[in-house]
């Protein structure tokens, strides 16, 4: 029987800590014209010549607390995943990984498994919620490779699943492992984005309607592909299955660059909280389902300090999926069905 294959595409990860790989990194990262979406000189000049050349050790610095000895966290929950899931599936299926910036690459990973003649191809990137930066340039690349194939199977793409429930089933499964009562207050933190972005995906797609506010209140026909409205959709799914009563809960965005990005922000949210006497919050980080430098280190590391800088004792990160068992369960679910 002629098999299936299934891509699962993460963002990506140096291949070492060090200055050099970082650069590397970054390089490919920020080149991406999806990612900095400026005109193409520009870009050059700002990435190559300015920001990968001050913070490739900056960056390195970051990444050395978290690599274990057997390596990049991310890659290392994509490997788990990766195993669990081809034996939830069975050898019907043939599962391969990739990152869209380095290793292992979507090329190679689609030459694996173009070589074994798949009847079908469900490419899935991993980022439940759609954002031009992360799910639209995966979905580019891929086609960019496979356009060269002299035969092309049947392919599906998954380009969401913020609100599947399933997702929100492992998400809640997860959340479960803490006690809930124990904590003041809870955050949603998303990874931020330019809001640049949302308004251009809302002109080419979204009828123009973005107005940074209440239309992300519920998911329309309009906003479906806005990366706000999915991520403000997965909280509200997740606060009514956890019971969490309003006015005890912010959805908040991290990882800014400049103040030009979605708000409210993720660090001043944590300020402002601690300042006001909250004392233990536990943050869910819902746009990434598999630990990485934004969660461990940004949120687990970074917002703790900061947070116990101005007034606050403890916050208490909720690890991502990572490779739970509910979770590969899930996903079959989502990507055959």
């Amino acid at each position: 029987m002629s098999k299936q294959a299934i891509l699962l595409v993460n963002v990506g990860t140096p291949d070492s800590p060090s200055p050099g790989k970082v650069g590397k990194y970054l390089t490919q990262f920020l080149n991406d014209k999806r990612v900095i979406d400026i005109p193409t000189i520009l870009r050059f000049i700002l990435v190559n010549l300015i920001i990968v050349p001050f913070r490739s050790f900056k960056s390195a610095k970051l990444y050395s607390h978290i690599w274990t000895k057997d390596g990049s966290p991310l890659l290392l929950h994509s490997n788990d995943f990766k195993t669990k899931l081809q034996k939830e599936l069975g050898e019907q299926y043939l599962v391969e990984i990739a990152m869209r910036y380095q290793s292992p690459s979507i090329k190679s990973a689609l030459e694996k498994i173009r070589q074994q003649r798949p009847e079908k191809i469900h490419i899935v990137p991993m980022y439940p919620q759609y954002a031009s930066s992360s799910t639209g340039t995966t979905i580019e690349e891929i086609f960019n490779q496979i356009k060269r194939w002299e035969i092309i199977p049947s392919i599906n793409v998954v380009s969401k699943f913020y609100d599947h429930p399933k997702f929100i089933e492992s998400l809640i499964s997860a959340a479960r492992q803490y006690k809930l009562e124990d904590y003041d207050y809870y955050i949603f933190s998303y990874h931020g984005l330019p809001e640049r972005q949302i308004l251009k995906g809302s002109k080419h797609y979204g009828g123009n309607t973005c107005q940074m506010g209440a239309c992300c209140n519920s998911i329309t026909k309009n906003n479906r592909y806005c990366y706000r409205a999915n991520c403000f959709e997965t909280t509200r799914q997740m606060v009514k299955a956890l019971g969490i009563k309003e006015g005890n809960f912010t959805t908040s965005f991290q990882s800014r660059l400049d103040n030009k990005w979605l708000k409210p922000y993720s660090d001043k949210v944590i300020q402002e909280l601690g300042e006001k006497g909250i004392k233990k919050i536990l943050v869910f980080s819902p746009a990434f389902v598999a630990d990485c430098l934004e969660t461990i280190h940004e949120i687990g590391t970074e917002y703790d300090e900061l947070f116990k800088e101005h007034g606050g004792e403890k916050i208490t990160l909720v690890r991502s999926l990572n490779d739970n068992d509910d979770w590969v369960k899930a996903f079959k679910e989502i990507v055959l069905n």
